[in-house]
């Protein structure tokens, strides 16, 4: 038996896992078995994991649900994320959007981020959304999309940010008339672990934020989630 680390031959039984003999190298000390096997998961156990996890799931408890571990179940996730669009098209352009930003962290809580969101101020559904800082850098890159809607006006809060792109008498400044936005991003906290206010789950990378925020939103449109590459 050759070891698969070091690839010497100088290897010994080392009692059995499951059923399946054990080896271990007298060279490098690792252990291994004669073979492994090929797991493979039906596109049903997939779906369903993701849809958990849509469901205000965290990972680990889908793992102690399934049996399936969270690093597979998250697997799937990144990669059903990266095969969509940041948000579903929208069926019209809004004439009044309503934009705010939805404050959470990565790694820990010192690190904090925003969700910046854009909705349809008549219409359900988040339209267009960025990650970053509270900055205007950031804002410019969500304001880039919401621009070309060229709406009536907008709806937001006295963040100091909006005045630098807004023309005089664009902007409505109202907590009142935010409602759609809040509770779309009320949505997402709902709907989503790692953005639950007292959790927990909490993100640990933007990747993996990102991936969730697009699946959520195919999601709560279409009800179906796509399958992993």
């Amino acid at each position: 038996m050759k070891c698969p680390q070091c690839h010497s031959t100088q290897t010994a039984k080392n009692g059995h896992r499951r059923g399946r003999q054990c080896y271990k190298c007298k060279q490098c000390s690792r252990q291994f078995l004669e073979s492994y096997r090929r797991w493979a998961y039906s596109d049903d156990v997939k779906q369903l994991c993701i849809k958990m996890y849509l469901n205000g799931m965290g990972l680990r408890g889908i793992e102690r649900v399934t049996e399936i571990h969270h690093t597979t179940v998250m697997h799937w996730i990144r990669e059903a994320g990266h095969q969509l669009s940041d948000a579903p098209e929208a069926e019209e352009i809004p004439e009044v959007s309503d934009l705010d930003e939805l404050q959470t962290f990565v790694g820990n809580k010192r690190n904090k981020i925003w969700i910046w969101t854009a909705v349809n101020h008549f219409q359900a559904g988040i339209l267009a959304w960025v990650i970053g800082d509270r900055s205007a850098a950031t804002f410019e890159s969500l304001w880039l999309i919401v621009k070309c809607w060229q709406c009536f006006f907008y709806v937001t809060d006295g963040w100091k940010v909006y005045p630098m792109f807004f023309d005089a008498g664009d902007q409505m400044i109202s907590k009142t008339y935010m409602t759609r936005v809040e509770s779309e991003n009320t949505r997402l906290q709902h709907y989503l672990a790692r953005l639950h206010r007292k959790t927990l789950c909490y993100s640990k990378s933007v990747e993996m934020l990102k991936c969730s925020l697009r699946l959520l939103l195919h999601y709560l449109k279409y009800r179906t989630v796509p399958l992993p590459a």
